[in-house]
C-alpha cells in the first residue's frame, strides 16, 4: 500500500470518529474504530480527543499478535482484533455510547423486530451480549458470539457494537441501530410493541440484498 492510501485509511478513522460525536451516537473518546489492514488493523489510540488526533497516532496492530511495546491501541483492541479475525466479511468495526442504544443495553435488553429495518443487522433481533469489564478477553469472546451472523450487537451495561463490509456501512449501521433503540424505547413508554415475524425480516432481507444500502 502506498504511503499515500495508509495515510487515506488513516484519516478516515479520524474522520469516522469526529462524525460520531457530531451525530451523537457517542460522547468524548469512549468510543473505538478499527479498519482492516492487510494482516494486521488500524484502530484508534486510546484517550486521545478526535479533534486533535493525528493519522500518525492511528495504531496499527497485527491480527495474530497483541499490541507491541510502546504501542497505546484502544483499551478495546481486543474485540476489535477478534471480530476481524472470525469475520472474512467484515472490513470495519465501529464501537460507541449511543444514549438509546446504551439504555437498553444497562437493562440488558435485546431489540426486538419492532420495525423492518432490523434486517440491516443480519437477522430478526440485534443482540444484547453479556457484560463483561472493558478490554477483556471475555467481552471479546461474548462480542463476537453475539455478532455471529449479525453486524450489529449490544453489550450489556456498556454500549454498542457494528460492523461492515467497509468503513461506511459500518458508520450507517451504528446510526440506524441507535434509530431502532430510540423507536423501541419510544414503543416500551406506550406499552408492549407488536413485532415483525421472523418471515417477514428475511423476505426483508432478501428484498434488500439489492439496494446497497449504508454504501454512502
Amino acid at each position: 500500500m502506498s504511503n499515500a492510501n495508509d495515510r487515506a485509511k488513516r484519516q478516515s478513522i479520524i474522520d469516522a470518529c469526529r462524525k460520531m460525536n457530531r451525530s451523537g451516537i457517542n460522547q468524548g473518546t469512549s468510543g473505538n474504530i478499527s479498519l482492516r489492514d492487510g494482516e494486521g488493523m488500524l484502530i484508534t489510540p486510546t484517550s486521545v480527543p478526535y479533534d486533535t488526533m493525528q493519522v500518525d497516532q492511528i495504531v496499527f496492530m497485527k491480527l495474530d499478535d497483541e499490541p507491541e511495546a510502546g504501542q497505546r491501541p484502544s483499551s478495546e483492541w481486543r474485540f476489535h482484533r477478534d471480530i476481524l479475525k472470525a469475520r472474512a466479511d467484515v472490513n470495519a468495526v465501529v464501537h460507541a455510547h449511543p444514549p438509546f442504544a446504551t439504555i437498553l443495553a444497562i437493562m440488558g435488553m435485546e431489540i426486538p423486530p419492532v420495525h423492518y429495518m432490523i434486517a440491516c443487522a443480519g437477522g430478526d433481533t440485534i443482540r444484547c451480549a453479556p457484560y463483561a469489564s472493558f478490554g477483556t478477553e471475555e467481552l471479546s469472546r461474548h462480542a463476537v458470539l453475539a455478532l455471529e451472523d449479525r453486524s450489529a450487537c449490544l453489550l450489556a451495561h456498556h454500549g454498542m457494537i457494528a460492523v461492515g463490509a467497509s468503513l461506511a456501512k459500518a458508520m450507517w449501521l451504528a446510526v440506524e441501530v441507535e434509530t431502532l433503540a430510540r423507536q423501541y424505547h419510544g414503543c416500551l413508554q406506550i406499552g408492549t410493541p407488536p413485532l415483525l415475524s421472523k418471515a417477514e425480516i428475511e423476505n426483508v432481507r432478501a428484498r434488500m440484498a439489492s439496494y446497497g444500502i449504508g454504501e454512502s
